[in-house]
């Protein structure tokens, strides 16, 4: 298991240390994004305006918010993967099944030229023998 990693992170003007399995720079990262939060909701003249705890809520609220966006947008990702997934699967199905056909075609050509060339060997014997029966039978 990995050893548990800490690091200091500056939210809204606080020192937190944040503890985790992450790396460092994660864990300045997520001290980053609520950083930014506030910066946004700070901007807003009438969010300075409400009471503190209505202020947390709201961001709270908005963090929530990111969240199951962010977790929506994963879902249909894994969807669409799943279903290239399948789409790939079925084409190399189909791939390996147009493989399969072409070499029973290829097979059934080779015998078709073969028994194509037996046939002109036959029909050539015929002939040959039709021109010595005709000739044979004229000299008579």
């Amino acid at each position: 298991m990995t050893a548990k990693k800490s690091a200091e992170v500056i939210i809204d003007g606080k020192v937190y240390t944040l503890s985790g399995y992450e790396e460092e720079g994660y864990l300045q990262k997520v001290g980053s994004y609520i950083n930014n939060k506030l910066n946004e909701f700070n901007e807003m003249e009438s969010f300075r305006s409400l009471s503190v705890d209505t202020r947390h809520t709201l961001l709270e609220l908005n963090i929530a918010d990111d969240y199951f966006k962010a977790k929506d947008s994963v879902e249909k990702h894994e969807l669409a993967i799943e279903q290239k997934e399948k789409e790939i699967y079925d084409l190399k199905h189909d791939l390996i099944a147009d493989q399969i056909r072409i070499e029973d075609l290829e097979s059934k050509i080779k015998e078709l030229e073969a028994e194509n060339r037996e046939l002109l060997m036959k029909k050539s014997k015929l002939e040959a023998s039709l021109e010595d029966a005709l000739l044979g039978g004229m000299s008579s």
